[in-house]
């Protein structure tokens, strides 16, 4: 069938008329009110003539006149690309000939420059077909877009209109001024191009469509010169970050994202997620709180709602988050608690550990935290022998040659488990680091004490990056082979043993178990697949200045920081002395001990690894025997339907591939939410921009120094090509980017904390860095000459 009515459409028809045309049709059966019209269909390939007599005649029976013509592909108005503006629409389109020369413009529109580029953009098949729409036009006096949801602040409760006279071009292409409604349930003045009663009729028409449809819709409407209002579209808004699960609260709650504490803002794999869960309400726990921890988008969120709610936790809720969450999400919950909806209740559902575990915690981590600082060697020398303690024991036992046997060892294991040799020196070291700051009020400023904290010793990453350095130096014989050969064919010849030796088995051996977004049960590690590892060999090898050698680098930080901290001890104990003094212990113990903050996880990561090969092993079987498509799949579901699957044969195909299919939609998200309310509102949004000098873009300092340079933008480590001295531009860091910052002259980061991973490697080698940068990613492109002011904590775009 070549063309076919829009009243004709059927469900299931996306293939045969596109997306477009789809959910005209649905619209159409729902009752609406739609311009009558049909569809070119896909069933005449692009390659071929257009079958001119059947749309000719489809025209003459919609009675001639001015129509519109717009495209519709097979792969558009899809859940997460709406395709709007990409493809061709031409209106006021009369006569036959006209009309045959829009669809054939339509259709050749398919594989324009700009639509070819947003399908790879959003990783969609380039293999697409186009058919066209043509309906009646409308004699518009008011149209515009209706959406169904507040897509600026998210919030499901409120819908959005934008109006204008006419035909709403300036709506959709942004041309001109409108009018802007917000509907939230309550009246509004009257005023623009809409009546009360217009705007209550919108809005009854966005409730019983997103009802009907299932999710918040981007509705394009127009009232004709009669008052009479038509539907010429609806599609779901892709931009929505998904809501948090349904509770039976009325009131509202708030969520805090907690994956970026581990450098993680890319969503979790279903398996990888159980784990983080158990991980993050550990860390929470050892402060003393209990936080329930919510999977929203494939993101870790806590809700803190009973936290914030709480007469005697919100009083150190915003000091608590400092040194892991940051200053952006400090900000968004110190609006939380001013907002009367979280006001305290003495009679809240707390969620505080009780208190005579509390008691026992509180007595171990005093005691803990005062032994390392009383001997920082002796602690870290318990510490890392625990490291090999932990390393020895994952090792998978013998005896395991079932896919039952497999799934109860991985069930046994609690990669959330930290020794208190292993906590306590590291907490020890974080508050040495932390404490100094206010001790030193009006003696020295942040950027000293960074500077203090820089090249710092006893780091597990920065003994990992150096290692990694080695490895370069030792292939710099073979420099052409590395440069000019891709990072999947090195590894594929390293597996296959035809590359030179360069040290590599020896560096896999020490750190394969690492990976970016390492706590990711799903990620594969270093040691499946080295190709990233090779990536950032090419990187080193790029570097040809012996003093910015990362060796050099680092004992240049290391000795700027031990004469910093010697001059700013002396001043404050000539200033302040009791506190002087007091400032200088901290700090040389933090010199001592701050750099073991990453071996807490670094352990965990042993455990992680042979969980992980034994659930691969465990979906090998499966999917030896239908049951998955692949292995993989097996980090798409969770442990308890990986059981189902051992135990009573259940096939889990068509959830692993819905799951995965999900993943990849958010891998593409680039802006995930601070923190969210349950009706899906992202806080941040409301919060007023902070004000920078001369337009640059405002963030916290959290490594000293300035830094000029040429941006990277990086989203993706393992392929990144980072020139020497290049200011590296990310959304977020973690101990899988490190070894990039032994070549960047400067970064800048979208979310951290000042001691988090990203910001702690950076002081080690003296690289400036400013964090907490609001959509830095998308304000600086590849290629702008940057100023990184940690002082300032600005980055000057020029």
């Amino acid at each position: 069938m070549r063309v076919i009515a829009l009243t004709e459409l059927t469900p299931g028809t996306t293939d045969l008329v596109g997306g477009k045309a789809a959910g005209l049709g649905e619209l159409v059966r729902s009752g609406e009110r739609v311009p009558e019209g049909f569809c070119v269909t896909t069933a005449t390939p692009a390659s071929e003539a257009l079958p001119e007599a059947e749309i000719v005649a489809a025209y003459h029976r919609l009675g001639g006149g001015p129509v519109a013509v717009r495209s519709s592909a097979t792969a558009e108005d899809l859940p997460d690309a709406s395709f709007a503006g990409v493809q061709d629409t031409i209106l006021g389109v009369e006569g036959d000939a006209d009309l045959l020369a829009a669809v054939e413009k339509c259709r050749r529109s398919l594989h324009a420059a700009r639509a070819v580029a947003y399908r790879d953009a959003h990783s969609i098949d380039q293999e697409v077909r186009m058919a066209v729409v043509v309906q009646r036009m409308v004699d518009a006096a008011t149209a515009g877009v209706l959406f169904t949801a507040n897509p600026v602040t998210g919030c499901r409760t409120e819908m959005v209109v934008e109006a204008a006279a006419g035909l709403g071009t300036a709506v959709v292409d942004g041309a001109g001024d409108v009018d802007r409604y917000v509907l939230d349930g309550t009246p509004g003045p009257e005023r623009g191009v809409l009546t009360r009663a217009q705007l209550d009729e919108l809005r009854e028409v966005g409730e019983r469509l997103q009802r009907r449809l299932g999710a918040p819709q981007d509705v394009e409407w127009a009232y004709d010169r009669q008052g009479v209002l038509w539907l010429l579209q609806s599609r779901p808004i892709t931009t929505l970050f998904p809501l948090p699960p349904a509770t039976d609260d009325p009131a509202p709650r708030v969520y805090l994202e907690f994956g970026h504490v581990q450098g993680m803002l890319r969503p979790a794999t279903p398996m990888g997620m159980s784990t983080l869960k158990a991980l993050i309400a550990a860390m929470v726990a050892s402060l003393g709180l209990r936080v329930e921890i919510t999977d929203i988008g494939g993101r870790l969120y806590g809700d803190l709602t009973d936290l914030a709610r709480d007469p005697f936790a919100r009083k150190r809720l915003v000091k608590l988050m400092a040194v892991d969450f940051g200053p952006r999400a400090q900000a968004v919950m110190e609006r939380v608690l001013a907002d009367p909806r979280f006001a305290p209740r003495r009679r809240g559902r707390t969620r505080r550990a009780g208190g005579g575990q509390s008691a026992r915690t509180a007595v171990r981590a005093l005691t803990g935290v005062t032994r390392a600082l009383a001997r920082p060697d002796a602690a870290r020398a318990r510490l890392f022998r625990e490291l090999d303690r932990l390393a020895a024991e994952s090792v998978t036992p013998p005896g395991l040659h079932t896919a039952a046997d497999r799934l109860r060892f991985v069930r046994a294991q609690d990669p959330s488990a930290g020794p208190d040799d292993i906590v306590w020196p590291i907490v020890a070291g974080m508050l040495a680091a932390a404490l100094p700051g206010p001790l030193l009020a009006g003696v020295a400023d942040r950027d000293e004490i960074n500077t203090v904290l820089g090249g710092m010793p006893h780091n597990v990453t920065i003994e990992m990056d150096l290692a990694l350095w080695r490895v370069t130096e030792r292939a710099r014989p073979h420099r052409d082979l590395l440069l000019t050969t891709a990072p999947g064919d090195l590894a594929r010849r390293y597996r296959d043993g035809t590359l030179p030796d360069i040290g590599l088995a020896e560096f896999l051996d020490r750190y394969g178990h690492r990976a970016v977004a390492e706590v990711d049960l799903g990620v594969p590690r270093w040691d499946e697949d080295p190709a990233p590892v090779f990536a950032m060999i090419a990187n080193y090898l790029r570097l040809t200045d012996p003093e910015q050698a990362p060796d050099r680098r680092f004992a240049r930080a290391a000795a700027t920081a031990e004469a910093r901290l010697e001059e700013l001890v002396a001043r404050a104990r000539r200033r302040r002395p009791v506190r002087g003094r007091l400032a200088g212990f901290l700090l040389r113990r933090a010199r001592s001990l701050a750099g073991l903050r990453e071996a807490g996880k670094f352990a965990g990561l042993y455990r992680l690894r042979e969980m992980r090969r034994q659930l691969l092993l465990i979906g090998a079987e499966l999917a030896d025997t239908g049951l998955l498509d692949r292995p993989e799949d097996v980090m798409f579901l969770t442990l308890d339907e990986v059981a189902t699957a051992v135990h009573e044969r259940a096939d889990h195909r068509e959830t692993a591939a819905a799951r995965r299919a999900v993943h990849r939609r958010e891998l593409r998200r680039r802006r995930v939410p601070v923190a969210l309310l349950s009706d899906g509102t992202d806080l941040e949004v409301a919060l007023a921009p902070a004000t920078a000098p001369d337009g640059a873009l405002r963030g916290v300092g959290a490594s000293a120094g300035v830094a000029t340079g040429r941006a990277r933008v990086v989203h993706d480590p393992a392929t990144a090509h980072l020139e020497p001295g290049e200011i590296l531009v990310a959304p977020t860091t973690d101990p899988g980017w490190t070894p990039l910052f032994l070549t960047a002259g400067g970064l800048v980061t979208e979310t951290g904390a000042v001691m988090a991973h990203g910001p702690t490697v950076a002081r080690e080698y003296g690289i400036p860095a400013v964090i907490c940068v609001p959509d830095a990613t998308r304000a600086i492109r590849t290629g702008d000459l940057v100023t990184v002011d940690a002082a300032a904590g600005t980055v000057t775009i020029g």
